[in-house]
């Protein structure tokens, strides 16, 4: 089929990914350059965490975001960085005057899947074993079955995909006006197609009911002193920050989400509450650099959870949320599954 697909975001390359692998002759429109330089994927730390989000998130989430672990490792050797994906598990603490709170974080994802049972909670010897420059900590929960996909590789490395495959053909800064039936309309013109993907995100917004942006910050980090290996939380009644390492002792760090669409830079009360907390959670973050402060809206409908929407020639997929890595692959799947051919 020729296929055109609006928005190469993340949704948008996972979903090029499969129907590539499928014989498919694909049409990318995105108004951001080829590389993503504006998309959330981009911005993304790509945490696996599918137990962890639980606490706020319903049943469908846990069950795409397992199909999502196992899916992932064959689209990232699909496009040849199979490297960038880890399941090593990640680590849940909190300060002693937090424990409370982190106790009541881990009973409440026992209370929603039974799987939840597999958390492992660890004493200060069983924890600096696992990580040893986490030997501050006495108390943590371990859960094994978690990991992370390297956002920005693969962001980088789908693209230097897409560009070079013979059966794709990619417009760049172009802002797709309309996605309708077998229709992509974008400057004054329209083209058609055998069927049409809106994975346009935010940029779907005249098109989507009730789609809104979920602002989210991080900071990249250089931190030559810390040795931090699998992706790690830090419970606080305000916030749960979380640490994700990427190669060469450089860290993800983030935890806010707001509920607005600003995508304007960090403000000094966001910055200041990050940093203290990575701070207090490893005193070696004390000389670490900052390599760059990022903010960016994930797409998020009235319920919170991913949408898929057919039509006579045509897929919508939107609102996955602060979810993206976690359910792109499963989201893409069940969208094939029951579109196209069905």
């Amino acid at each position: 089929m020729n296929i055109g697909i609006a928005g190469v975001g993340l949704v948008g390359r996972v979903l090029a990914l499969n129907l590539l692998q499928q014989g498919h002759t694909l049409t990318l429109f995105d108004e951001d350059t080829a590389y993503g330089d504006k998309a959330a994927g981009m911005t993304a730390a790509g945490m696996l965490a599918v137990f962890a989000e639980l606490e706020s998130a319903e049943s469908v989430i846990f069950d795409h975001g397992n199909r999502s672990i196992s899916l992932w490792p064959a689209l990232l050797e699909q496009i040849g960085i199979s490297d960038a994906y880890q399941q090593k598990g990640s680590i849940i603490t909190a300060h002693p005057q937090d424990y409370k709170e982190l106790d009541h974080f881990i009973e409440t994802l026992k209370s929603k899947v039974p799987e939840a049972s597999e958390i492992k909670l660890l004493d200060r010897r069983e924890l600096t074993q696992l990580e040893p420059d986490l030997e501050q900590h006495a108390k943590a929960f371990f859960i094994p079955q978690e990991g992370q996909v390297d956002a920005q590789r693969f962001m980088k490395a789908s693209s230097d995909y897409l560009l070079s495959h013979s059966n794709v053909t990619w417009h760049q800064n172009i802002k797709v006006d309309t996605v309708r039936s077998g229709e992509i309309a974008y400057v004054g013109k329209e083209d058609t197609f055998d069927w049409v993907f809106d994975a346009r995100g935010l940029g779907a917004q005249k098109d989507v009911e009730n789609l809104r942006g979920v602002r989210g910050e991080v900071f990249w980090l250089d931190a030559p002193e810390v040795n931090i290996t699998r992706p790690t939380r830090m419970l606080h009644p305000r916030y749960k920050i979380y640490i994700v390492p990427r190669p060469n002792n450089r860290y993800i760090i983030g935890a806010t989400e707001i509920e607005s669409e600003d995508k304007s830079p960090m403000s000094v009360r966001s910055s200041l509450e990050l940093l203290s907390a990575v701070y207090s959670m490893h005193s070696g973050f004390a000389e670490a650099r900052i390599v760059n402060m990022v903010t960016n809206c994930r797409p998020t409908l009235r319920d919170n959870l991913p949408n898929i929407e057919h039509s006579t020639k045509m897929t919508r997929i939107n609102g996955l949320y602060r979810h993206g890595y976690l359910l792109a692959p499963a989201v893409v799947e069940e969208a094939l599954n029951k579109g196209m051919y069905k």
